[in-house]
């Protein structure tokens, strides 16, 4: 029975809250913070079971600093922006609590995430004797388990990796993001990039694409993004000759997205409007629908998978490891759609293996380089079913 303090309350952030209240046995004690209290108690509200609200402000360490040591927490969780990360961080190492995430840093004057500023806070968690867990959503982390698993059991070597990210739901909007506008426009619009044969390959945006047949959704297009699983598994996956992540999107998000983006509206830098410094992509996530309202209207389903090919004893070996999620279950089961529900439950599921001490160390770890025996054992018992099919 742990305290755990979850930091965040968008889309994943309720997700991650609703789950851990279904475990009791597990979390006893939860306190969710947020810059916004509102947010909290919103989320408080739905649930059967007591939890503590704080508000923070989760770019102001001593503000968390103070916040930690108050509560107590045997594990901080960050759902809070990626921006927020460092500081977060910092926070843990100050109060010597134990850290899990589900997204890489990234500069917020600057859309380019890596894992490299998380990285080299490796040598001072390991000092402290305390664990930081990077990445344990679904894209970034189930994914990542997913080929560790396949390389523990079924290869000798991987050698070709593509993720497949496919939504196929519908929530009834012109046009809106299934999770934090901000964050999800600036990845969605970034240069394309990709790993082979030892070296990093670009790609304009969304200029590469091609068709695939998903399981229980059917043919849908995908585009080459850039996304941050690949670079921790290309360091800690040495065979790798070739890794890839592909993303489907509905013409009419494409439509919107290329329109909003010729006329300066997905910039990042500040612009001068009345006398006044805004962000144009700041203020375009103020105009959208918040990603925790469209739960209620969405339909369809996911399918997020790995194709995996490689070598066992010498022989060519063909994999395909995949989740399908749907929407309407996931709000019915926790007030949120498919997208926010298939990144807030792994971090459950990876806190609990913390807290219980199947998952340990001293240091920064992205989840490949841990056991993913007993996540793949119980993820599907936390709403994430997978899988698998070997192709000839």
């Amino acid at each position: 029975m742990s305290r755990v303090l979850i930091i965040g309350a968008g889309g994943v952030g309720g997700v991650v809250v609703h789950k851990c209240a279904q475990f009791q046995e597990v979390f006893s004690e939860i306190i969710l913070a947020s810059r916004t209290l509102e947010k909290c108690e919103k989320i408080k509200s739905q649930l059967t079971r007591p939890i503590q609200t704080a508000q923070v402000d989760a770019d102001n360490t001593s503000e968390l600093v103070s916040l930690i040591r108050k509560v107590s927490p045997d594990l901080v969780i960050n759902v809070a922006l990626p921006y927020q990360d460092l500081t977060i961080m910092d926070a843990c190492l100050e109060t010597g609590v134990p850290y899990l995430d589900t997204a890489c840093y990234e500069p917020p004057n600057e859309a380019k995430y890596s894992h490299v500023w998380q990285w080299e806070y490796h040598d001072r968690f390991k000092d402290k004797g305390l664990m930081a867990v990077l990445g344990c959503g679904f894209d970034p982390g189930v994914t990542n388990i997913y080929i560790a698993y396949a390389l523990k059991n079924y290869f000798d070597e991987i050698h070709f990796v593509d993720i497949m990210d496919c939504n196929a739901g519908q929530h009834g909007f012109a046009f809106a993001t299934n999770f934090n506008p901000e964050i999800n426009i600036r990845e969605v619009t970034a240069r394309g990039k990709y790993y082979e044969n030892g070296q990093w390959l670009e790609t304009d945006p969304l200029s590469v694409h091609k068709s695939f047949d998903f399981p229980e959704i059917g043919p849908k297009e995908m585009y080459l993004m850039y996304h941050e699983e690949l670079e921790s598994l290309v360091k800690h996956i040495p065979s790798l000759k070739r890794i890839r992540f592909w993303m489907t999107f509905s013409q009419e998000y494409l439509t919107h997205l290329r329109v909003l983006r010729n006329v300066g509206m997905t910039r990042i830098d500040p612009v001068s409007f009345q006398g006044v410094e805004i962000v144009p992509l700041q203020f375009l996530k103020a105009l959208l629908p918040e990603p925790s309202s469209l739960g209620e209207t969405y339909e369809g389903k996911t399918c997020i998978g790995c194709m995996i090919e490689g070598i066992k004893d010498g022989k060519p070996k063909n994999y395909f490891v995949y989740n399908i999620c749907d929407h309407r279950a996931c709000y019915k089961e926790v007030r949120a759609n498919a997208i926010s529900y298939t990144a807030g439950v792994p971090p459950v599921l990876g806190a609990k293996l913390m807290l219980n001490g199947t998952w340990s160390g001293a240091g920064v770890f992205n989840v490949e380089q841990l056991d993913p025996t007993p996540f793949m054992a119980e993820i599907g018992q936390y709403g994430l079913p997978w899988t698998e099919v070997f192709i000839d």
